[in-house]
């Protein structure tokens, strides 16, 4: 993601650290946790309804996160995002099963590689994908696994370590 490919931005702290949201248009196309603070620019209306949505899923009040996205990606990358956005909150998936699921049952290795290049973590709920039997596995997003570990939990699940 190039600083060019947004016009509006926004951030907020969260439990997992700080939350920078990106939009292009009204559509969220970056998200980020942790990191340098960023200055708010733009007007999307969705940057506002992004951090309601978001505050509302940490705080334990909602599991709907529903705002506008726009994915920037391969086609390969789009389809991994496309099924773990499938994915529902409170529910797990191995990297096997989201490659069996876009027909390339050999691909966990390229699977995982796409979740690590997920763009909105949190709404392709990329904590939510798991190694071989439940084993919890990298994490590229706030403080890596203890934000995935807390994200996991906060919905209700445990992983194996």
């Amino acid at each position: 993601m190039h600083k060019h490919d947004f016009d509006s931005s926004a951030q907020f702290d969260s439990p997992i650290g700080r939350i920078a949201l990106y939009a292009k248009g009204e559509k969220i196309v970056l998200l980020t946790m942790g990191g340098d603070p960023i200055a708010k620019t733009g007007k999307a209306n969705v940057l506002a309804e992004a951090e309601k949505q978001l505050k509302r899923y940490f705080a334990g009040k909602s599991n709907i996160l529903d705002f506008a996205v726009e994915l920037n990606g391969t086609e390969f990358q789009k389809a991994v995002w496309q099924q773990i956005a499938k994915i529902g909150f409170g529910e797990t998936k191995t990297y096997a099963d989201i490659a069996a699921a876009i027909g390339k049952p050999k691909g966990s290795r390229a699977v995982g590689g796409a979740v690590g290049a997920n763009p909105v973590p949190l709404i392709v709920g990329c904590h939510r994908v798991l190694g071989a039997s439940g084993k919890i596995t990298g994490y590229s997003g706030g403080d890596g696994l203890p934000t995935k570990r807390w994200l996991l939990q906060l919905e209700g699940l445990s992983a194996k370590e």
